[in-house]
């Protein structure tokens, strides 16, 4: 389903959102995290995917692969790590604490009764758990009933206490609100709600390091490089991210921005439809499992209703199959790891650009440079690899190939 959005606007972005969320922000956040051993030294690649560009009749194809962000294989540890930081170091003012210090365990013993705690599908509570581990507190991750084993045991593989809960993801979000209530603990999450605003917003200037990379590496002068951005829905954190550094960038001259949801997890199209943040019309859950989110989030949903053009849902058969179709190479392009809620951008595009009415709502032409986030790698190989047909091990060798014989 596609919905153009009637509140959508073109002009300078509102200096009330920058004070919130801009680029600088983003750098900030940026440095602040270099050097944390959780994180690749080197920005993630944006891959060129000349092949399914022509194949889509589109001018450009960029996917910029989050896989390559760090061990944990997803943009999130931008995110919970940026926001935990800057907790701590509004808790403990005092004592003056780096970034530098923090990451390096050097306060630890000082924040060995600091519990921090978070409701997850899965990456946010991991990259959660590995910068509590790496700061030296206590790290609570609340699980809901669709949360799989294999992604639980890779939280707790950081040290994180698991509660699991009956029920959605919207759920365990209000029983960690519960907890940190009654036990005086800190509450980290991507989901803001009434008197919580803070740390979602920390959390989605972390996500802002992926737009400053891509910015910063293609300069600061200019027109935007890309005509469109399709971002991935979820809560909305990471769409408002990106959105509210491109709209600093390029203001009234920003890029046409798309968001997408699973068909059962739609959330942020529902809210666009009642015209301020409402639940998602269906079950929520989806093999998306990181998008499969029923409650937008209020801050997040800020900035993307000014600035996002259209809203749009996919299925998960189509996930599936953008999964495959990055894994193949298809197109004869570099053959990509993208996990289930990574290739939703890719599923919408591949959607549009299957009819004409919906190219020609959203302008897509000939002429269009189109801008995707591949938003995780296999963060559960297993259901990866039942989806896929093979490993992501197997896929990263013929990756690897492929660059060994494009590169002679």
């Amino acid at each position: 389903m596609l919905l153009m959005n009637t509140h959508a606007t073109r002009r300078t972005y509102d200096a009330g959102l920058r004070s919130l969320l801009s680029l600088d922000e983003a750098h900030a956040a940026r440095l602040r995290l270099a050097g944390w051993s959780g994180l690749s030294a080197q920005a993630t690649p944006a891959w060129s995917m000349p092949g399914l560009a022509r194949a889509l009749g589109i001018a450009q194809l960029t996917i910029k692969d989050e896989s390559r962000r760090s061990v944990l294989g997803s943009f999130k540890a931008l995110g919970a790590p940026n926001a935990l930081i800057k907790l701590v170091q509004r808790r403990f003012a005092q004592a003056g604490w780096s970034a530098v210090e923090l990451l390096a365990g050097r306060c630890a013993q000082d924040l060995a009764q600091l519990v921090v705690i978070s409701a997850t599908d899965g990456n946010h509570g991991r990259a959660l758990a590995a910068a509590a581990q790496s700061l030296g507190c206590r790290c609570v991750i609340v699980l809901h009933a669709q949360v799989s084993d294999e992604r639980e045991q890779a939280i707790a593989a950081f040290g994180a206490e698991i509660v699991r809960i009956r029920g959605s993801y919207d759920d365990s979000v209000h029983e960690a609100a519960r907890l940190a209530q009654e036990r005086g603990w800190e509450v980290v999450s991507d989901t803001s709600y009434e008197g919580y605003e803070d740390v979602p917003r920390d959390v989605m200037q972390g996500y802002g390091v992926i737009a400053d990379e891509l910015l910063t590496e293609q300069g600061s002068e200019g027109s935007c490089p890309w005509t469109h951005v399709l971002l991935q829905g979820g809560v909305g954190g990471l769409a408002a991210g990106i959105v509210g550094c491109f709209w600093d960038r390029f203001g009234a001259a920003r890029p046409h921005f798309i968001v997408v949801e699973p068909e059962q997890a739609d959330c942020l199209l529902q809210s666009a439809i009642a015209g301020r943040p409402a639940r998602a019309g269906g079950s929520v859950d989806s093999v998306m499992a990181g998008l499969a989110c029923g409650e937008a989030s209020p801050l997040a949903w800020r900035f993307l209703q000014p600035a996002v053009d259209a809203f749009m849902t996919v299925s998960d058969t189509q996930a599936e199959a953008a999964m495959r179709c990055l894994a193949d190479g298809s197109q004869g392009d570099v053959p990509l790891v993208a996990g289930e809620s990574g290739v939703a951008g890719l599923a919408a595009l591949q959607s549009l650009a299957a009819s004409n009415a919906e190219r020609c709502a959203v302008g897509l032409d000939a002429q269009s440079r189109v801008l995707l986030i591949s938003t995780e790698g296999a963060t559960a190989p297993g259901v990866y690899a039942g989806i896929v047909g093979r490993s992501d091990t197997a896929v990263r060798a013929a990756q690897q190939a492929w660059l060994t014989t494009w590169s002679r």
